[in-house]
């Protein structure tokens, strides 16, 4: 454990500088500070993103003929396996980015970088979170868990990504939204439909993760890393607003392909609606603001399955 104040919001705390909740970090015992934040539970923003197109997908199927009481046990084991998969993907992310992160000023307090856990410590808690994950698949029917596993090695090269290609946020769309086949699955099957929702989400993902990124991208530039914040440069609001408005079209046109008829294209304005505030505001200040944003997208997704949620009662 650090005592060094670079590395913790305060001595001893074992709190990163990036904590969404420092007071709920601080408010666990001491040992198991590290781990909290080393599968982000204090960022919650992150499981919502991975949570939501699950039930976008079992909302989508479920359109032509309502939902089914089992849909109430889906959602639930598919918030458990959000919480366990996505930590567990961020602790993968750390443990390979432990190099990069200790030189950028809003990761260097991680617990990796800054000393809190060691690597083995690490690879140990990735092992009891993929665990997790692993008894949520279990219960799942037959197709919904092929579906599952093609995501696993799309899981496992995301950190590299970055290092390879100008679009890791793309490759993180399609890693990322893979809970919208895996949903759809579930319910009955992955349609046509599905797909290109599917391909919707990942192109919104695409716009979400890059105004992410526009909060590292001087620090970014001077390790090699790549991004689409990057790749854009001073094109990049033109860039988010392009791909909030391909996501839009896809998001309508599946909605549309599975029967949510008018409610569809309510559910499409919403969206791009909600993307054009977006753009705006990070119009001034773009790197001050830019995490406000990125985290408003729950809300975003909130209207995605607002709109199939109703149309699957009507």
């Amino acid at each position: 454990m650090t005592e060094s104040t670079d590395h913790n919001v305060d001595a001893n705390s074992n709190v990163p500088l990036d904590s969404a909740m420092p007071d709920w970090l601080k408010s666990l015992p001491e040992q198991s500070r590290p781990y909290a934040a080393l599968a982000r539970w204090d960022r919650p923003v992150g499981i919502w993103l991975l949570l939501l197109p699950c039930w976008i997908g079992l909302a989508q199927m479920r359109i032509p003929l309502g939902f089914h009481w089992i849909d109430l046990v889906w959602i639930i084991l598919f918030a458990i396996g959000a919480i366990a998969m996505r930590g567990a993907g961020c602790t993968w992310n750390d443990i390979q980015d432990r190099e990069i992160d200790a030189k950028v000023t809003r990761t260097e307090a991680r617990p990796l970088p800054a000393g809190d856990v060691t690597l083995q410590q690490a690879y140990i808690f990735l092992a009891a979170q993929l665990g997790v994950g692993f008894l949520v698949w279990l219960t799942l029917p037959l197709d919904a868990k092929i579906v599952a596993l093609l995501a696993v090695p799309m899981v496992a090269a995301y950190p590299y990504m970055k290092r390879v290609t100008w679009w890791p946020q793309a490759w993180l769309g399609f890693t990322f939204n893979f809970g919208a086949l895996v949903g759809a699955a579930t319910a009955t099957n992955v349609t046509g439909a599905t797909v290109v929702l599917y391909l919707g989400l990942v192109c919104w993902t695409v716009a979400y993760d890059t105004i992410y990124a526009l909060q590292d991208r001087e620090d970014d530039a001077m390790l090699g890393v790549k991004s689409t914040a990057r790749l854009f440069g001073d094109k990049v609001l033109t860039g988010v607003f392009v791909f909030h408005m391909i996501a839009t079209t896809l998001i309508f046109l599946g909605a549309y392909f599975a029967g949510a008829g008018r409610i569809g294209a309510v559910l499409g304005l919403a969206f791009l609606g909600h993307g054009i505030w977006q753009v705006s505001q990070l119009s001034n200040k773009r790197e001050a603001r830019a995490l406000a944003i990125f985290k408003s997208n729950v809300w975003a997704g909130a209207i995605i399955l607002a709109g199939l949620v109703i149309a699957a009662f009507l």
